[in-house]
């Protein structure tokens, strides 16, 4: 794909997912979008046969390859068409980020970090933590995304490993009201300053006031290592990222759980 929307790509290939591994301005959080609580109901049949056309289902080359996903790969087309013929909003959604993989893989080791509790995913993409989250047991679940084509890609996920569909909150959480959550997960939403700035007081915020326990994933980006949010972290455990992500994301190797304490 033409490099239309300024990333490099890894290889002399311009897919559009190897554009979007290199990006480090994704726009995740829009104004202007609907809120969508239900989940199932919202498949548009159209847009349902286009993500099932045009993506392929893996479990492979992560760090959870019991969670199934609807993924663009290089036997998809679109992996290798130009930017500006895919017909929707950028497919975030569409790659599995190491920081989503680590936080996953967190959840199912270790299901009493979840189980019996309320989830809220934020910036969830292709919905693997929150369904990681929903196998371990957790008994309520939000996944925020701001793309309603993630939304859908969700539901379709959910229903590849036989989950029923959890409630997908399309909107900007960031400036709604809190909610009560046992915890808060996020991973590799630290990609622009400004973002983990209005993130950081965001967190700040539900701790404080709900005693939220937050979970952060992040490969190791420098927007993310050098930001002041660095000071309330603690490291839970570190992951190998296997060789097909790793050369998907510039070489990064691990990918890190932390833990925020304010």
């Amino acid at each position: 794909m033409a490099l239309s929307l300024g990333w490099k790509a890894p290889r002399n290939h311009c897919g559009l997912l190897l554009q979007a591994l290199r990006s480090s301005g994704l726009l995740l959080f829009p104004c202007g979008h609907c809120p969508w609580r239900g989940a199932g109901s919202f498949l548009d049949p159209e847009i349902k046969a286009f993500l099932e056309e045009n993506t392929e289902v893996t479990s492979s080359g992560s760090l959870t390859p019991e969670i199934q996903l609807r993924l663009l790969t290089p036997r998809c087309k679109f992996w290798w068409e130009r930017a500006d013929l895919w017909p929707h909003s950028d497919p975030y959604w569409a790659i599995y980020w190491p920081g989503g993989q680590a936080l996953s893989r967190y959840l199912l080791d270790n299901p009493d970090v979840v189980r019996g509790k309320s989830v809220l995913d934020l910036g969830s993409g292709c919905g693997a933590t929150a369904i990681a989250a929903k196998m371990s047991g957790a008994s309520r679940i939000l996944a925020n995304d701001v793309d309603p084509i993630a939304g859908m890609a969700i539901t379709l996920n959910c229903e590849l490993n036989r989950l029923n569909p959890f409630p997908i909150l399309i909107q900007n959480i960031l400036n709604l009201e809190q909610d009560k959550w046992d915890l808060v997960v996020l991973g590799d939403m630290f990609y622009d300053e400004d973002l983990a700035d209005s993130l950081h007081q965001w967190l700040k915020k539900c701790f404080w006031t709900y005693r939220t326990r937050v979970l952060i994933g992040d490969p190791g980006r420098p927007q993310f290592s050098g930001h002041s949010i660095q000071h309330h972290l603690h490291k839970v455990v570190e992951y190998s990222l296997l060789e097909p992500t790793r050369q998907e994301n510039s070489g990064l190797t691990t990918s890190t759980v932390w833990d925020f304490q304010p």
